[in-house]
């Protein structure tokens, strides 16, 4: 049961980033190939630098019909792309959603793999946060992880609340639900509010004699 919880997760984290992906190839009027790069990049970037820390095998290395999802999902976006009125607005929304999963889903792993709690909560933004990375610097974008929204922030927090919820020995379903929604809601309330962290601001210096 808990495997299967975390696989959905993990593939409708995949689909999800894929799709964003493709919507900024599409901003970019690239061809097919370039929907395919940037779709799957964005796919199973996140997925596969948090297995390459773990030590674990990479998932699309183990299960190769993730990679086809990819193409897949990147091949239905080229196609269908132009009907959204605001590409862009889908694509923000549609990635919170991706970052949500991705958030729980790698903490998720991350615990099943014998690591600590912390360690778990870093594996959850980092799989929630890699794939938009690699998809803002393909499509030639500054890095959202690096604006001033809350992003990298809100992926923590669900992991942690999910990591949090784990160790108090709470079902497995009813941790992941409430860590995925904290994620989510995080990252929603900063698109609609326009929330930010705390700037730093440049201030005198103490002077020397």
């Amino acid at each position: 049961m808990f495997e299967t919880a975390t696989t959905t997760l993990d593939w409708i984290g995949v689909i999800v980033f894929t799709v964003t992906g493709a919507l900024a190839a599409s901003r970019k009027e690239m061809d097919f190939v370039g929907f395919a790069v940037l779709g799957t990049a964005t796919g199973i970037g996140g997925g596969t630098l948090r297995d390459l820390l773990l030590g674990l095998p990479v998932f699309w290395t183990v299960q190769p019909a993730y990679m086809l999802t990819c193409l897949l999902a990147a091949g239905l976006v080229f196609f269908t792309a132009h009907i959204p009125q605001s590409r862009y607005r889908y694509l923000l929304w549609l990635d919170a959603l991706g970052l949500a999963l991705f958030a729980v889903a790698g903490a998720e792993k991350a615990l099943q793999a014998g690591a600590s709690p912390l360690v778990a909560i870093v594996m959850g933004v980092v799989t929630a946060t890699f794939g938009g990375v690699i998809r803002d610097l393909l499509g030639g974008e500054s890095p959202v992880i690096l604006s001033r929204e809350i992003y990298a922030s809100a992926a923590g927090a669900g992991a942690a609340v999910f990591a949090i919820l784990t160790a108090l020995d709470s079902p497995r379903e009813f941790a992941l639900g409430i860590g995925f929604a904290v994620a989510l809601l995080v990252r929603a309330a900063s698109l609609r509010f326009g929330l930010t962290l705390p700037r730093y601001r440049p201030r005198a210096g103490i002077p020397y004699h």
